[in-house]
């Protein structure tokens, strides 16, 4: 096994914030949404618990943006470029994902330090972080005070229009953490991801051939 640090430290605590941060925003989501059927808090406790949860995400969201433009890592968002070769690796991706995981196959892409996505990872990662969890970002703070950005919710189409965007979002982030950590459970092991998630270095088979690697530990 060869060894990639593929996950830098402002990397890391950004994900575990997020992922817990997300992970609050579904269930008190969900109760503020569907009160009297569940009530697990008092319904006061669970919109205060979201409304707080919810700035913590902002913040981290701005951690991870600040991070990215600042670092030669935020080549990982713009990488295969080619529209034949982009989709040809897509293919290559679902394939793997419908049958290669049940046939235990080797999994077909393996990342380096500025091309950690696969095809399909990249097209999802783009969309939730450049599209969907800013504008949930947006409609959040936007419901939260609807008489102090009464002006801005009346230009984007009225307080109708904003919820629905939140809560179809919400729906989406709902069935894509389940499926993200039902994924992150794939690799040669079912914790592999996970660690590497916590130490930043992912390990790959030596039957890879490795692009080189610094010798030194990438600064944080």
């Amino acid at each position: 096994m060869h060894r990639i640090y593929l996950h830098p430290l402002p990397v890391r605590i950004w994900h575990w914030i997020n992922a817990a941060g997300c992970v609050l925003l579904v269930l008190t989501g969900l109760q503020i949404r569907y009160v009297g059927l569940i009530d697990v808090v008092p319904f006061k406790t669970a919109v205060t618990v979201h409304n707080w949860t919810g700035f913590v995400v902002v913040a981290d969201f701005f951690l991870w943006l600040c991070f990215y433009i600042s670092s030669a890592r935020v080549r990982s968002y713009h990488t295969d470029l080619n529209p034949v070769r982009y989709f040809l690796g897509s293919m290559r991706q679902a394939v793997y994902y419908a049958i290669g995981i049940i046939e235990r196959a080797p999994n077909p892409f393996h990342p380096s330090v500025y091309r950690k996505f696969n095809p399909l990872q990249l097209m999802t990662y783009q969309m939730i972080m450049i599209i969907l969890l800013p504008i949930q970002c947006v409609t959040g703070i936007l419901l939260w005070n609807l008489t102090g950005f009464a002006g801005v919710v009346t230009a984007l189409g009225g307080v109708r229009v904003i919820d629905t965007a939140h809560v179809v979002i919400f729906i989406i982030f709902a069935f894509y953490i389940p499926a993200h950590v039902y994924l992150a459970a794939m690799g040669r092991t079912p914790l592999d991801h996970f660690k590497a998630m916590l130490t930043g270095w992912e390990e790959e088979p030596e039957t890879v051939k490795a692009k080189p690697q610094p010798k030194r530990e990438p600064a944080e």
